[in-house]
């Protein structure tokens, strides 16, 4: 076994019967690269010895139960494999190959205009689960191994501007309302936010304590609140139970209430994310610096346990949440003035609870 390193990471390789096989290890520290290429090197011993029973007659179907039965699942896994399984899901593993790659291409853009980052992510679940065949001892190659990805491309994120903002405020269903404002003004997920529980708001303190998160970092992290959100929550205040209800009862999806509210308040389409985007971008232009806005919004610390923003304290926090409830107050107080120049009656965006429309 030999280790090579790529960059910050070490890879394994392994020459068995004259054919040579490699793995990354996914660490940059040699001994525990050793380990790792050592535990490799000896499932390829024992697959060359007949010691473990491969299955490559096996169907992505069953891999994918298995998969999702015993593997390290993410979400991005299932919601991809519901997409997945109607092409792949009847054939063998042993019958993979780039051809089949070709196939799916043109199987999915028969059905609908998809662009090259959507397919490759699809095949990357694929190659990840082939992967894991392989790790099982399912499978003794990845025929996938050299498949070339696109890459994704950074696009320009639309944000919501003041006006913007108002003209959805008053056009969102009155349950949507305090949703919006909620992600406007905190960055919270939109899961993150139809999970949050009452027993996490404590309003004397100002402060909201993630109850459910996609990320470990989120669920541990305070978001102070800004006075115009601080203000909504206090009137519909409750003991327990859920934040954000419609009818008393959960709120499962959100897209036909937003889509609706997008419609009337006739503004250019933009994605409910694109609010988390949009407190993070009023953040930066007031002068937060990165690590406080990434402790805010909950990021994923990645390979960096030591990361500053980790560490960042309350008080910080309050400070740059109090410098956006300025700038909230200056855009209040400019609208108003407005609006009174032009003989207008001033009424603040009206935001309720709870509601008819769906």
């Amino acid at each position: 076994m030999t280790l090579y390193k790529r960059g910050s990471i070490y890879w394994a390789y392994v020459t068995i019967d004259g054919v040579r096989h490699y793995r990354t290890t996914g660490t940059g520290n040699r001994k525990i690269a050793e380990s790792i290429g050592r535990k490799f090197e000896e499932e390829l011993v024992s697959r060359a010895a007949g010691l473990t029973e491969l299955r490559p007659e096996m169907t992505f179907a069953e891999l994918s139960a298995r998969f999702l039965a015993d593997g390290d699942v993410k979400p991005y896994h299932i919601d991809r494999l519901k997409v997945l399984l109607p092409f792949w899901g009847d054939i063998q593993l042993r019958s993979i190959t780039k051809s089949t790659i070709r196939a799916y291409r043109l199987e999915r853009l028969k059905h609908k205009k998809l662009t090259e980052t959507t397919l490759s992510h699809d095949l990357a679940v694929v190659r990840h689960l082939l992967f894991w065949a392989l790790d099982e001892g399912l499978i003794a190659f990845n025929p996938l191994t050299r498949l070339r990805l696109a890459r994704s491309r950074k696009r320009r994120r639309p944000l919501l501007s003041w006006t913007e903002e108002q003209s959805l405020l008053a056009q969102a269903a009155p349950h949507l309302n305090p949703i919006i404002l909620a992600a406007v003004d905190t960055g919270l997920r939109r899961g993150e936010l139809l999970h949050q529980q009452w027993e996490d708001v404590d309003l004397s303190r100002g402060l909201l304590s993630v109850s459910h998160s996609k990320t470990a970092q989120g669920e541990q992290r305070e978001v102070p609140l800004t006075d115009r959100l601080r203000c909504i929550l206090a009137v519909c205040q409750q003991p327990s139970g859920l934040v954000f209800t419609f009818k008393n009862h959960s709120i499962n999806q959100i897209k036909t209430a937003w889509k609706a509210a997008l419609r009337r308040s006739g503004i250019r389409p933009l994605r409910f994310h694109d609010l988390r985007h949009t407190f993070n971008t009023r953040l930066l232009e007031l002068g937060v610096i990165a690590d406080v806005r990434k402790a805010l919004m909950g990021h994923s610390l990645g390979d960096d346990p030591h990361a500053l923003y980790s560490h960042v304290e309350l008080p910080t926090k309050r400070k740059a949440i109090e410098t956006l409830n300025r700038w909230i107050w200056e855009q209040m107080e400019t609208t108003q003035s407005g609006e009174n120049n032009n003989g207008e009656t001033t009424n603040e965006p009206s935001v309720h609870t709870d509601g008819n429309d769906s």
